[in-house]
């Protein structure tokens, strides 16, 4: 398709807060009766970056209220039609040690006020006894909390970027691949007038960065700052704060018949997180680790699919070309020996682990929560700090904000709490992104 010289919007990025954006952009302008004006560019197309990778969970575990809010709100989205996006609604199994317990009810509490049903089990015997229903030769140690959403579940990356993507341009929204965005040209007060890219230049009424992983070069060309003074709630400014670090998504899959993770009448079964601190060994017993460790995973197309904690790469990474398989050389071992701690059916099964296209690298913010705002007068950043998946409603939220609206579900992530010290609580999770 040709760049058209003009764009009422103009969204960058063509993954999931790209696309769920221009679809319901281009939905209240028809709700409005206007024709829809939605531009969306991608420099290469549709899931090739961080969305087309995913490993695709969609939960709502989340200590922090206005995440939990937020993601109620992003299943709901999901629900609308799980064909066309590709979702299986098999519900999440969030597994924790002794010193996630009061976390993991307080989410409980939380879930229940928001009428987000799940169900909370205390207790290691009590624990064991309803996973064993599920799976019968569950085995797992130090673990001592479970809660059971019965929403949420996961959905295949391509399959439902592609379905987004068919939604957007049925609504009216224009989508041109190959369309790398180079600069900005902009007026006195700072707000956008044009869009530079290496095809042309678009001129702009609105500007949505919806760029993933890329976000810190487009935020750098906006002259917006890398570096940051950050007040915590208790009043203490840390100074200079890097806005950006990147770190490496550890995921992969083993390679057996997807029917191995299947439920005892062979239905799908929920995505399961396990956090323990129980020893871990590999099956051969050698020493794994004695520290806290995370896991998660669920039956995919190919095998069973899925990681563990991220692992720190630094304030600076080139993001071209995009890792697709960005692991520690000890991964492998970790999560497949975690496999068979909780499970005897993944005993043995070391040999079957095999590098996918998954994982990736995320770029996370100063307090690795997202930033939704308006960092110009008419640009607005979705920086999801590696959230961004599951989060297809986003995109339903700021073009509400966009059309005129509000949107108290994007209010608490607002770029000013770095400055009024409004932050997120933070859990006792080995995952940065909790």
């Amino acid at each position: 398709m040709t760049l058209p010289a003009s764009a009422k919007y103009l969204v960058i990025g063509a993954g999931v807060h790209g696309l769920s954006t221009a679809w319901h952009l281009a939905k209240e302008q028809r709700t409005r009766g206007e024709e829809p004006d939605v531009l969306i560019v991608d420099k290469t197309g549709v899931g090739a970056g961080a969305s087309g990778i995913a490993c695709g969970v969609v939960r709502n575990n989340y200590f922090q209220p206005a995440m939990s809010e937020l993601m109620a709100a992003n299943v709901e989205v999901w629900e609308q039609d799980p064909e066309a996006f590709s979702y299986h609604p098999v519900g999440y199994l969030a597994l924790g040690a002794a010193s996630q317990v009061s976390d993991l009810t307080a989410v409980h509490e939380r879930q229940a006020r928001i009428d987000y049903p799940s169900e909370l089990i205390v207790g290691a015997a009590e624990v064991a006894r309803h996973m064993r229903e599920m799976f019968p030769d569950w085995r797992a140690q130090g673990v001592e909390v479970c809660l059971h959403e019965e929403k949420g579940g996961f959905a295949n990356n391509m399959a439902s970027m592609h379905g987004l993507a068919a939604k957007a341009e049925e609504a009216g929204a224009r989508l041109v691949d190959g369309v790398r965005v180079t600069g900005f040209e902009m007026d006195d007060s700072g707000a956008v007038t044009a869009v530079e890219t290496d095809r042309g230049t678009v001129a702009v009424e609105q500007v949505v960065v919806a760029a993933g992983p890329w976000v810190k070069s487009i935020w750098t060309m906006l002259g917006l700052p890398n570096t940051l003074d950050v007040r915590t709630p208790d009043g203490t400014v840390h100074a200079d704060q890097e806005m950006w670090t990147y770190w490496y998504l550890q995921e992969g899959e083993i390679d057996v018949d997807p029917a191995l993770l299947s439920l005892p009448d062979g239905s799908m079964p929920p995505v399961l997180h396990v956090d323990s601190d129980a020893p871990l060994y590999d099956d051969e017993g050698n020493f794994v680790t004695d520290e806290l460790w995370g896991n998660y995973f669920k039956q995919d197309l190919h095998g069973v699919q899925g990681g563990a904690a991220p692992v720190v790469v630094g304030h600076e990474f080139e993001v071209d070309p995009y890792p697709t398989a960005s692991v520690q050389a000890d991964f492998a071992d970790m999560w497949c020996a975690s496999l068979s701690h909780c499970m005897k059916r993944f005993e043995g099964k070391r040999a079957t682990y095999k590098n996918v296209r998954s994982g990736g690298v995320g770029c996370f913010t100063a307090d690795s929560f997202p930033v939704f705002d308006y960092m110009r007068p008419n640009v607005y950043v979705i920086a999801d700090s590696n959230h961004g998946y599951k989060m297809i409603g986003v995109g339903r939220e700021v073009a509400r904000v966009l059309s005129g609206g509000e949107s108290g579900l994007l209010q608490p992530f607002r770029y000013e709490r770095f400055a009024t010290g409004d932050l997120h609580p933070v859990s006792n999770s080995p995952y940065p992104w909790s």
